[in-house]
């Protein structure tokens, strides 16, 4: 929330945004609670240097007023943060999941590898033919370890945390209208602690690189 205000010029110093949050506000945030050091850590996973170097897909489910099941195909960049597309409907099989990423590749370009879990639309013969045709690697993350596709797990927690627990669906058509929206507002509005403070937007554009240079670019813009 300071990075929110310092690029809307409201505040700069990070005590001022603490004071009006915690003591005029009146609000609180939840802690994380640290990992403990004897737990287990497994090796740690190649990290993309560029755009369209690696996506990561997953799907997220959710229910309409009704209880009405639905789920969301979620694609990112995991260079670059960027939301590529969430494909909302009460039925998305493996062809379904092609034609999303065609569509996302006419617009981005073709991704090098793309993580996803062991899932039948992700490990059927339908993407397996797709991937072998455009020349794009699967990277199936080890059964049981969703921590392997970690930028994906982040990504879908925040949809739910911000999106999905905020709104009631009374159909398909609202759910995809207000889900749509808010995936362009975190590509372009959301700043991003790992990006230096850009938005996944800004980030893409800026030659895709993170330095002490762009720790300002929010707020000039």
């Amino acid at each position: 929330m300071h990075m929110v205000a310092r690029r809307e010029r409201l505040v700069v110093n990070k005590k001022r945004s603490e004071r009006v949050y915690y003591r005029v506000e009146k609000l609180s945030i939840q802690r994380k609670k640290r990992r403990r050091k004897a737990g287990h850590t497994r090796g740690e996973q190649p990290k993309a240097t560029a755009k369209n170097q690696r996506w990561a897909m997953d799907f997220v489910h959710d229910s309409l007023w009704g209880d009405r099941k639905f789920r969301m195909l979620t694609v990112i960049d995991t260079y670059t943060r960027e939301s590529l597309a969430i494909e909302v409907g009460t039925s998305i099989n493996g062809i379904k999941v092609a034609e999303v990423l065609d569509r996302v590749i006419l617009a981005e370009g073709l991704p090098e590898t793309i993580t996803v879990d062991n899932g039948p639309e992700f490990a059927g013969k339908t993407l397996d033919r797709w991937a072998y045709e455009n020349g794009i690697k699967l990277d199936f993350i080890r059964p049981g370890k969703p921590v392997d596709n970690c930028f994906i797990e982040s990504f879908n927690g925040t949809l739910r945390k911000n999106c999905l627990n905020a709104h009631y669906f009374s159909s398909i058509d609202e759910a995809r209208l207000i889900i749509e929206k808010w995936r362009k507002e975190y590509n372009e509005f959301k700043p991003h602690s790992a990006l230096c403070g850009l938005t996944p937007a800004e980030f893409a554009g800026n030659n895709n690189r993170c330095t002490a240079d762009n720790l300002n670019l929010a707020v000039v813009q």
